[in-house]
């Protein structure tokens, strides 16, 4: 039997590495005759750039770049054969970077996701797939396009301060000095979003809180927003504020579309395209995969169900391991997912259950016991 285990990771316990090895021993534990691939997916969130660069032979490649609040961070993205970079915001920008007695979305910054740009370009990379889940953003992506050349000047000609304060300042767009190399980049944007940019459904009023924003301040970042793209209009055909995902980020979606050359697309389809899952899928006769929880949303773009449809298109069936499960996960079985298991045995605590040792026992427990089935 040929096996395909195309896991997400276990967020904040196993990665999906750790978590396709776990299933690929419990497999061959039940029949050691049996040929198991490990393909690691993720959907453009956390984990993404382990995940690609397992299963594409790609090299981890570490750079400092200013951090959300303006420190020096240490930010990790991947080169894949090619000369791909992939990466995630979040590692320059996210939310978790920050404590959240210091959140403020005013004053947070994006510059740090174009100083990765940028050194992945020094690099050679012409290619970029770019996952902007969990950021702690609202500039509108202005701070990436600041470390790529553009100027986003004041009514005096000099550059804003760096966060969504400093867009109540912008008079004037510049792209004199923009980086030459960027006419010839592309640019995969992971987003499941489909927030525009400004109003009650923009990311300043849907995100904003969970980023610290009260209200004063939400009302305020909304304005600034609505005048940035008006006057991004002026200098970009392509800048749309309604257009679907715009507000992903705190607006970083907007940047991309409107000032790269940038499609927004299904973080899984892209992940699952660029590592050539569907080859491994065909050739298959059971595909495996899951997450930290399977539940209700799991069908809006999370990776297990992505990899259940695609292997549907063959007529495979698809087995789900997950830490636990919502009571509306049902709703999976209506999307591909043939079969899925909690892997807790028993009552424990969060902090057991995540824990990384116990995690992989309980995953590879648990597949044993199914692959037993399947294989006597």
């Amino acid at each position: 039997m040929r096996v395909l285990i195309a896991m997400d990771s276990f967020k904040g316990s196993l990665s999906s590495v750790q978590a396709g090895n776990a299933v690929k021993e419990a497999v061959l534990l039940a029949d050691a005759r049996a040929e198991v691939t490990v393909h690691p997916i993720a959907d453009g969130g956390e984990g993404t750039v382990e995940a690609v660069c397992a299963a594409m032979g790609g090299k981890l490649t570490d750079v400092t770049v200013t951090g959300p609040l303006g420190e020096p961070v240490r930010a990790q993205y991947g080169i894949l054969p090619g000369k791909v970079a992939v990466m995630e915001m979040s590692a320059a920008a996210g939310i978790t970077l920050i404590p959240a007695e210091l959140r403020d979305p005013m004053k947070t910054t994006t510059f740090g996701v174009g100083e990765m740009i940028k050194d992945a370009i020094c690099r050679g990379c012409r290619h970029f797939i770019v996952g902007i889940g969990g950021s702690a953003t609202n500039d509108g992506g202005v701070g990436m396009l600041s470390a790529l050349g553009f100027r986003f000047l004041d009514e005096a000609g000099k550059q804003i301060p760096l966060g969504a304060a400093g867009l109540g300042k912008l008079a004037a767009i510049s792209t004199q000095n923009v980086l030459p190399e960027l006419q010839d980049c592309t640019f995969r944007i992971a987003c499941d979003v489909n927030n525009p940019l400004c109003g009650e459904n923009g990311c300043s009023a849907v995100y904003g809180p969970q980023k610290g924003a009260d209200r004063e301040m939400i009302r305020k970042m909304d304005a600034f927003l609505e005048c940035y793209a008006d006057l991004a209009a002026t200098v970009s055909n392509k800048a749309d504020k309604e257009y679907p995902g715009a507000g992903a980020a705190g607006g970083l979606g907007f940047a991309f579309l409107s000032f790269l050359n940038a499609k927004l697309e299904s973080g899984i389809q892209i992940i699952l395209e660029e590592t050539g899952a569907e080859r491994y899928i065909k050739e298959a006769d059971i595909v495996v995969t899951g997450e930290g929880r399977l539940d209700g949303q799991s069908v809006m773009g999370k990776a297990p169900v992505g990899v259940a449809k695609l292997a549907k298109k063959y007529g495979k069936k698809v087995i789900a391991f997950s830490g636990c499960i919502g009571e509306d996960a049902s709703v999976c079985n209506q999307h591909g997912i043939d079969a899925y298991f909690p892997i807790i045995p028993g009552v424990v605590t969060l902090e057991e259950a995540m824990d990384c040792e116990n995690a992989y026992k309980n995953l590879r427990n648990t597949a044993y016991q199914v692959f037993r089935l399947i294989m006597y």
